[in-house]
């Protein structure tokens, strides 16, 4: 599975034409339930020096997911547990089935730690304190449980789940493919920076995509267009947005 997704990563990687990518399981009860306890396997049983370090298979493939210029959100009816669940944290959004979904970090109780991004993923998702209570706890909890951590964006009711998504999915994709991935590459550099340099990394992606897409000819037409005053359009302006995608370079 880590070797299709990373073939699935590098033909993403190349494609601007998807500008959104939906991940869920054909399984009725697992989304993925964990890791392959077989890539334990070859892992020496003597400690090494932070130089001899080399990043896990699954920690490079997740970081690849995640680095994606798409939008991806992970659709979540079943167990995520363990590499399942770090798999959903790599997403940029998750969304999980009530009465269905069930996640778990199992790792401590194993003998190990999460190491799929389990641990660094989770802390930057809902702080230290809710981290560690997630992960040395070692216990499953629900989607609604799920959404008050922070873990995922909403828990919705599974027969909505389905509509959501898709709907949230087609409106992201109305979008020109360079300002998402702009978008997405400010936000994630935003978390570990302090505000000044944040700030310069916004300033930077928003040269970027007003380079690649057609931003400059949109705000051109809502000035000259008056649009953006006239208090009818503000009172419409989600469905404005969608109309303003008609207008090119």
């Amino acid at each position: 599975m880590l070797a299709d997704l990373n073939m699935l990563a590098q033909k993403l990687e190349a494609d601007s034409a998807i500008k959104v990518v939906v991940f869920q399981s054909a399984h009725p009860e697992i989304f993925v339930r964990h890791a392959d306890t077989e890539f334990l396997k070859d892992m020496s049983g003597k400690a090494v020096s932070r130089s001899e370090v080399k990043l896990l298979d699954l920690q490079v493939v997740l970081e690849r997911i995640s680095k994606l210029p798409q939008a991806t959100i992970a659709k979540i009816e079943g167990f995520a547990r363990g590499g399942g669940h770090e798999f959903a944290l790599a997403c940029d959004m998750r969304f999980a089935a009530t009465g269905k979904a069930r996640f778990m970090q199992m790792e401590v109780g194993m003998g190990i730690l999460p190491c799929g991004g389990g641990a660094a993923r989770m802390a930057r998702q809902v702080g230290l304190g809710r981290a560690l209570e997630i992960v040395l706890g070692a216990r499953d909890f629900d989607a609604e449980e799920a959404e008050s951590f922070g873990t995922v964006n909403r828990a919705l009711d599974p027969d909505k789940i389905g509509p959501f998504v898709d709907a949230l999915a087609k409106r992201i994709a109305l979008w020109p493919s360079a300002s998402i991935n702009a978008t997405k590459q400010a936000v994630y550099a935003s978390i570990d920076l302090p505000i000044a340099q944040a700030l310069k990394e916004e300033a930077y992606w928003l040269y970027q995509a007003t380079s690649q897409t057609p931003a400059l000819t949109r705000f051109k037409w809502a000035d000259e267009q008056g649009a953006q005053f006239d208090m009818d359009n503000q009172r419409v302006w989600p469905e404005m947005l969608v109309k303003i995608q008609e207008i090119e370079d």
